[in-house]
């Protein structure tokens, strides 16, 4: 059924309208990212606070709003838009995956599934600086435990990434990419042989860098125009170690080609726009970006995660296909597992897992006490599932990577 959106004045909004749009971030308010139904006073007062206008899904409000609707129109305060058409992401039926194993079962396998994809990421990335070509076979080996332990829980192998040690930039980022792009190609619904084929694109599209000079690459200052249009060129070398290696999928032709164009025109090396881009490529420049601001890179110091999920929500629509980016924030969470968070009482906590539903609410493993001093023996708490008879926990803010003195690979988690 196409989307009928109807804008409205925030005293309009009344019991039984679906929210699916707001005047303001979904990140900056408490609200679940894929829109809500309006159930009681209490989320109307809630609603008052955050916006002055929002927008409604008619079709998928209450029968018994329709009336405030009508009345809402006759009397102008609902502009009339026209239906948006459906805009599907891909052309496979859509899977529904659901977690089949804990946290703590998968926890084994996600730390072997990292353990091999480095292993063999690193034997890539070496074979390629000594020119030999990559055998696609290694990389679907490398990317296949990748999706299955995703598959399997969609939080456990980025919890034990972040209590991992990080290779040097260059290796950490095709396995960070690829886990990435398994992650969200799950969320997206793609069926098992596209999120292989996925992964393996992201864990490729940036080998064209071992064709261009380390003192490029590697450079902590900024570059003059002629160095920058080498660093470019990572993506047209890319393409043709590809065809030198035998590697023919479409779809992972088409994320190393595409993930630096940008949705306004303003990328590379094609600078194509808005429809022009593929969407594996629109997938492959949201996943290449946050992996990038989230990691320590010569020029440049790591985001907290929240944060750079703000910085590509700022990019929606210009730098970043928006839907997209919405559907990839619903993916990894408000505060993305793996985060450092400090609570309303003063403590710090890592983020451990998701709660779908409640994205502001995940499940957290408290590190200090209210002075930042680090617990003897830490404390894993349920936002969502909290005692009645203790103080509330909340999350404040996101904690920047280093603050506190906070090292999360020396815990032993």
């Amino acid at each position: 059924m196409a989307i009928e959106e109807r804008e409205i004045g925030i005293n309009d909004v009344a019991i039984g309208m679906f929210i699916c749009r707001l005047d303001r971030p979904w990140t900056e308010t408490p609200f679940p990212l894929q829109g809500f139904l309006v159930r009681d006073i209490e989320q109307l007062r809630v609603l008052r606070e955050f916006c002055a206008r929002v927008w409604i899904d008619v079709h998928r409000s209450r029968p018994d709003t329709g009336m405030t609707l009508l009345r809402l129109e006759r009397t102008g305060g609902v502009p009339a838009r026209p239906p948006a058409p459906p805009r599907p992401l891909h052309d496979a039926p859509r899977v529904t995956y659901t977690d089949t194993a804990t946290l703590d079962e998968e926890r084994p396998a996600a730390a072997a599934a990292i353990d091999d994809a480095r292993r063999i990421g690193k034997r890539l990335i070496d074979d390629l600086h000594a020119g030999q070509p990559v055998v696609p076979e290694d990389v679907r080996a490398a990317a296949e435990p990748i999706v299955a332990s995703v598959l399997r829980n969609a939080d456990a192998l980025f919890w034990v990434n972040a209590l991992r040690a990080h290779d040097p930039y260059s290796y950490s980022h095709a396995i960070n990419c690829s886990s990435l792009a398994a992650a969200f190609g799950r969320h997206l619904g793609l069926p098992r042989d596209l999120l292989v084929r996925v992964a393996c694109g992201a864990l490729l599209f940036d080998i064209g860098k071992t064709r261009v000079p380390e003192e490029i690459i590697g450079r902590a200052g900024p570059l003059n125009p002629l160095e920058m249009a080498r660093a470019r060129r990572h993506v047209e070398l890319g393409l043709q170690i590809l065809d030198e290696s035998g590697e023919t999928d479409a779809i992972v032709r088409e994320m190393m080609a595409g993930h630096h164009e940008r949705f306004d025109g303003s990328g590379y090396p094609g600078r194509l726009r808005d429809g022009m881009i593929p969407v594996y490529a629109r997938i492959a420049g949201i996943v290449d970006s946050f992996d990038a601001m989230t990691s320590e890179r010569p020029y440049a110091p790591a985001l907290p995660r929240h944060d750079a999920l703000q910085e590509l929500y700022r990019g929606r629509d210009t730098l970043y296909h928006g839907e997209l980016v919405e559907q990839f924030i619903s993916c990894l969470g408000v505060y993305p597992t793996g985060s450092l968070v400090e609570l309303n009482t003063g403590e710090v906590a890592v983020v451990m897992a998701q709660n779908p539903s409640r994205r502001l609410r995940p499940r957290i493993m408290l590190l200090t006490y209210a002075g930042k001093r680090m617990r003897e023996s830490f404390r894993t708490v349920d936002l969502m599932d909290q005692p009645l008879d203790t103080p509330r926990l909340e999350i404040r803010r996101p904690v920047a990577p280093g603050d506190y003195d906070i090292d999360l690979t020396g815990l032993y988690l």
